[in-house]
């Protein structure tokens, strides 16, 4: 039963993304963010999607299992970047719809000057996001077989959902990622409130009953304690998160925020937004109430599901499989629409209009094809990657930074100098000399590199500059 509920929810989001194109796709703009004419409702389930992922919905309930209140750390950094988008992005919109940008690498190649800016900064965007991509199609396979306990069934609802994802990205575009994104937010918050009502109820009586309990028994998870997720950890994390949201350093973040009517638009979203990203306690609750149930050392990532298949009848157990799926499925469509656009815009450059459309088509079936493979055959073959995915696209926001700014006040150079060593103190740290700085987490110490670097390059670069200029005279 579970199965079939699972195959039906994926068919059901493949023909949604399908029927959210409503005449031909003319051009890359309009197939990357819907021609710029989406209002403040599409807006608002375009930009949620992008949190609420296969992480958001399984991850979080895990974490809290692991990791107790550590978790909440995701609680506060998504409002404070959204006050800092508050006031960028009608700047950001405004100078998209005066150059054309359609990716981050656009806006970086225009406010710098440099195609190889522009260049660096896609492949970088391309390699970071990659092997997030990989994960929500892992996810989903994962989400089927932790439910079913086949594993042919998890590889079927991969390969499934992998290319119906495919068809309704390359016929709709970000129209059919918007589409999808409604019945994704709906069926999801449907699926949470029904298990923050069931689970803690039919384990230990309440909420207020998980958490005595937790008290008497692991009162440890009520605070953020020493080890992985210990204040260094929480703080430092938090920060990344916040910094990597509110300037804009993942790609799939851009064409959402491009496509919208006008900045109003915009605003009115990160005024509200906040709130709706209180619905992250949903998922935690049920990752508490698993600390009482569930053995320890058990896999995080399947307590919610677990607990979901112990309280819930079939049928119920399918719609919370159906949710997950969708939290899988679209991102992982948004994610494609930003990689294929950086390939075809920043790194594969052709003038004609109509080889750039083919490139970017080819490149989402390239792409989806490859995570599919690996999540299929070697599942942890980017799991370290996974690990760049916030801490190496954060190095992108002191340029980001300083392209919002009216006048830029650096040069290309500095930049380069920063980002490039900004990433291999992130590359050391992740896979090389990994116990360094502790619990620090390493995106915020490359950034901290990524600064210095830029600004004693400023300083050389005026020095030159101005000895150049004496020699002249």
């Amino acid at each position: 039963m579970i199965l079939t509920f699972t195959l039906a929810g994926i068919v059901l989001i493949g023909v949604l993304g399908f029927v959210g194109r409503r005449k031909p796709v003319a051009d890359l703009a309009e197939w990357t963010v819907g021609g710029r004419r989406f209002g403040a409702l599409t807006m608002w389930f375009l930009q949620a999607g992008e949190v609420f992922t296969t992480f958001t919905f399984l991850g979080m309930a895990g974490l809290a299992f692991s990791g107790g209140v550590a978790a909440m750390y995701a609680l506060p950094y998504v409002p404070i970047a959204y006050v800092v988008l508050f006031f960028l992005a009608k700047r950001l919109w405004t100078l998209g719809k005066e150059r054309g940008y359609l990716t981050q690498g656009d806006f970086l190649e225009d406010r710098f000057s440099s195609r190889t800016l522009g260049t660096l900064s896609a492949v970088l965007g391309v390699i970071f996001v990659l092997p997030y991509l990989q994960l929500q199609i892992t996810g989903l396979g994962l989400i089927v077989r932790l439910v079913t306990g086949d594993n042919a069934s998890g590889t079927l609802s991969m390969v499934a959902g992998s290319v119906l994802i495919v068809a309704f990205v390359l016929w709709a575009g970000l129209r059919g990622v918007a589409a999808t994104s409604y019945f994704k937010d709906g069926i999801m918050l449907v699926a949470l409130v029904v298990l923050i009502i069931a689970v803690p109820t039919h384990f230990a009586g309440g909420i207020p009953a998980v958490f005595h309990k937790i008290e008497q028994l692991h009162p440890e998870k009520l605070i953020v304690h020493s080890g992985a997720n210990d204040h260094v950890w929480f703080v430092t994390s938090m920060l990344v998160s916040a910094i990597g949201v509110g300037l804009m350093t993942l790609p799939h973040s851009w064409p959402a925020l491009m496509s919208a009517r006008d900045p109003k638009v915009l605003r009115r979203n990160y005024t509200w937004m906040p709130v709706y990203e209180l619905c992250l306690l949903l998922p935690m609750v049920i990752g508490f109430a698993a600390i009482v149930v569930v053995p320890k050392g058990s896999d995080p990532n399947g307590v919610l599901l677990t607990l979901s298949k112990d309280a819930l009848p079939g049928w119920v157990t399918g719609i919370v499989v159906v949710a997950a799926t969708a939290t899988a499925m679209v991102p992982a469509a948004g994610i494609l629409i930003g990689i294929s656009s950086l390939v075809a815009r920043n790194i594969v450059r052709v003038r004609s209009g109509r080889k750039q459309f083919w490139i970017n088509h080819g490149t989402v079936v390239l792409a989806s094809t490859l995570a599919l493979v690996l999540g299929i055959f070697r599942p942890d073959l980017l799991a370290n990657l996974l690990l760049l995915t916030y801490s190496g696209s954060v190095q992108l926001a002191p340029a980001n930074l300083l392209g919002f700014l009216r006048r830029v006040p650096v040069g290309k150079g500095p930049v380069f100098a920063g980002l490039i060593a900004g990433e291999l103190v992130v590359i050391w740290l992740t896979f090389v000399d990994t116990h360094l700085v502790g619990t620090v987490n390493v995106g915020l110490v490359g950034l901290a590199v990524n600064v210095v670097v830029l600004g004693l390059a400023v300083v050389v670069e005026r020095f030159v500059v101005s000895a150049s200029a004496k020699e002249a005279a």
